[in-house]
């Protein structure tokens, strides 16, 4: 037989649900708002003696009301809230499979993609998701075969709050963790972010990219073309990220078409003032602060990209002589003295200035190549003042270094420079070096 205190305590639940069962919105409102203040950070032992071992009864009412009103928004982050008290609870694996057996992922994720939700109750749900996935490999795998990470992803990029942001980076990084049959899902997932119109999305990818990168061990083909065309962008914190991930990837099989591509991007095709024009390019005064009077913005993001290309091959060069030898035989110095010509772009021209002088600095044949291109006067002009080289040099002297025929590559192969230094490394995961010297041998030859 139950003790009278016990008969009490069954008493005060049964009330308290049926004062919910019985209450409306704003009464159930003001319901949650009790729970939740009274009941933050208790453990599920706790709990189940608040509700006389019957916390479950209420968590059942809680995930009920949320899939009855979820797309109405009602209430929607103080039940969310509430529920979170259950799963966040220590030894809450109970409630956790109560509120999973009753479609609790879906749900939440079904919230991501509604747009009349707040950004409010959209930051709940991404908690609630972030504490299922903290729960073990089988809770990350729901979460993946219930189409979580594409969900996610698309929440992240359209986004409005960073705050929210890095709240879904946190959940796709616990995503790639411990997640082996589904962390090539959130890796080709952070991929896709890399093109979004939102630049924190793409620096939140882009960081999360790395650690998954790692994880992983292996790079998907889309990486590179991706990567690359971020550098186009304005906004320095989302280029530090890509120039970061950039030196990652050195060090996987995509290093020679990484280093070719930021390489050809020293040298862009400009579109015509016709193309297309990104929405932010629109914005005249954004336009303003980042162009001259005479550059059309349809030039600006091939030039952007050009500025931060001669940045990252500067990064990487001087981090790895390897890889600058690497560069070497791609005519880097070639392209970097045309990027030296580009009037219309000054970022452009001192980025590559001082990726150029490093060059100079380290390979006595390309110091010697860049003087007698340059002539006298501009390369005394260069080697004095790099940095600032774009705002001394003239007309005369732009064209010079626009219009050079610089070939270094083959001066080291006929000097036998190339096959000493290619006969161990050029690409960190080039396992054979011998067929590569060849085929460079057979290339050079042929242009002779």
């Amino acid at each position: 037989m139950t003790s009278i205190k016990e008969q009490a305590a069954i008493s005060r639940l049964l009330s308290f649900l049926q004062d919910w069962d019985n209450a409306g919105k704003a009464a159930r409102s003001h319901i949650l708002d009790n729970f939740i203040e009274n009941n933050q950070g208790k453990t599920a032992p706790e709990l189940e003696q608040e509700f006389s071992q019957g916390a479950s009864l209420f968590l059942v009412r809680l995930t009920t009301w949320l899939r009855l009103t979820y797309m109405t928004g009602s209430s929607l982050e103080k039940v969310l809230k509430s529920i979170g008290i259950f799963l966040a609870s220590v030894n809450s694996n109970r409630y956790l499979i109560e509120f999973l057996e009753v479609g609790g992922v879906l749900t939440l994720l079904e919230i991501l993609g509604l747009e009349k939700i707040k950004e409010e109750d959209k930051k709940e749900s991404i908690k609630l998701l972030q504490v299922i996935a903290n729960s073990g490999r089988k809770y990350k795998e729901l979460i993946c075969e219930s189409y979580g990470v594409r969900s996610i992803a698309e929440f992240l990029a359209k986004s409005k709050s960073e705050e929210t942001q890095e709240e879904v980076q946190v959940l796709l990084n616990s995503l790639v963790h411990g997640n082996p049959k589904y962390q090539n899902q959130v890796y080709k997932g952070l991929i896709t972010l890399l093109p979004s119109v939102s630049p924190k999305a793409q620096q939140l990818a882009l960081q999360t990219l790395r650690t998954a990168q790692s994880i992983i061990g292996a790079t998907h083909p889309s990486i590179v073309d991706c990567v690359l065309n971020v550098l186009c962008t304005m906004h320095l914190e989302v280029q530090y990220e890509a120039i970061e991930l950039i030196k990652d990837l050195v060090n996987y099989d995509v290093c020679e078409a990484l280093l070719k591509g930021l390489v050809d991007l020293l040298t862009p095709s400009v579109p015509e003032a016709s193309e297309p024009q990104p929405k932010i390019l629109s914005d005249s005064t954004v336009v303003l602060q980042l162009t001259t009077a005479r550059l059309p913005a349809a030039y600006l993001p091939a030039f952007l990209q050009q500025a931060a290309a001669a940045k990252a091959i500067g990064v990487l060069a001087r981090g790895n002589t390897s890889l600058a030898e690497e560069m070497l035989r791609l005519r880097v110095v070639h392209s970097l003295m045309a990027a030296m010509g580009n009037a219309e772009h000054s970022n452009s021209q001192r980025q590559a200035s001082l990726t150029l002088e490093y060059f100079v600095r380290i390979f006595p044949v390309v110091a010697e190549h860049v003087q007698r291109s340059m002539g006298e006067e501009l390369y005394r002009l260069f080697r004095s003042n790099a940095e600032d080289l774009h705002m001394k040099i003239d007309s005369v002297q732009v064209d010079i270094l626009a219009t050079n025929k610089v070939n270094v590559s083959r001066a080291l192969y006929q000097h036998g420079q190339f096959y000493n230094n290619r006969s161990f490394y050029f690409c960190p995961r080039d396992p054979e070096q011998l067929s590569d010297i060849t085929r460079f041998q057979e290339d050079v030859e042929g242009k002779e």
